[in-house]
């Protein structure tokens, strides 16, 4: 193919991610959201924010891990400023538990609503305000249709959006950009000290538009998602140095 018709081709595509909401990575600030080799799995190699995000939490204990990984990214969502909106019909978060990924608990607005028809509502609403940093969601089903008016929405107001659908009935198909699913792992203790190490999931990108699903270990550690590959190399470089 002449080389041409390849950069007119590539032109396109870029344009095409635009459209759907992927931006290019700027010069040297390409991790902004810090997920190492899962950000890699994103078009262009960027988190795509200003878009629908769906967290499928079959478990209790899946919707807890999947809350605090949420949360390690709404903290790059919520450094230019802005609140964090979370609505849904049967809170079980922690509010100062929210310290621990570097998101103060002030800046996060809970709206505690008894059906799901009214939390869409809610959500929909929210949706469409500018100067939230993101909004997150409890719910079990959402429609396909409705996941439309969602996107329609954040398309408007690039506001990124989180579904974090526990116990759903089934997967089903919706306009969401990526499909999540996050797994609790055990941590790990540094040394002989007692207590409990820093968060560990297994991340499953289940699907994403025109990326790379894939799984990956990540450990939430000193502010900073990490590949907990790139965790066991550091420590045994600093074992071989202390020996």
């Amino acid at each position: 193919m002449p080389d041409s018709k390849k950069n007119i081709i590539s032109q396109l595509r870029k344009d095409i991610l635009l459209l759907e909401g992927f931006k290019l990575p700027q010069t040297g600030n390409a991790d902004i959201f810090g997920l190492g080799p899962v950000e890699a799995a994103f078009p262009n190699g960027v988190f795509p924010a200003g878009t629908i995000h769906e967290m499928i939490c079959p478990t209790p204990e899946q919707a807890a891990a999947t809350a605090g990984f949420m949360t390690g990214i709404i903290t790059s969502l919520m450094k230019q400023g802005g609140v964090c909106l979370w609505i849904g019909t049967s809170r079980k978060l922690f509010p100062p538990s929210l310290m621990g990924f570097d998101v103060e608990p002030d800046r996060m607005i809970f709206v505690d609503l008894q059906r799901e028809k009214d939390v869409l509502w809610a959500t929909e609403e929210a949706l469409k305000c500018e100067g939230l940093a993101a909004v997150i969601v409890e719910l079990r089903e959402i429609s396909f249709a409705q996941s439309r008016r969602l996107q329609l929405a954040v398309e408007n107001s690039k506001v990124t959006g989180f579904l974090l659908r526990n116990d759903p009935r089934k997967a089903g198909t919706t306009t969401c950009v990526a499909r999540w699913q996050i797994t609790p792992l055990p941590s790990k203790l540094e040394g002989e000290l007692p207590g409990v190490g820093f968060p560990r999931w297994q991340v499953d990108l289940l699907k994403v538009r025109n990326g790379y699903p894939g799984s990956w270990k990540i450990e939430w550690a000193g502010g900073r998602f990490v590949a907990i590959e790139e965790t066991i190399a550091v420590n045994e470089l600093q074992e071989r140095k202390a020996g």
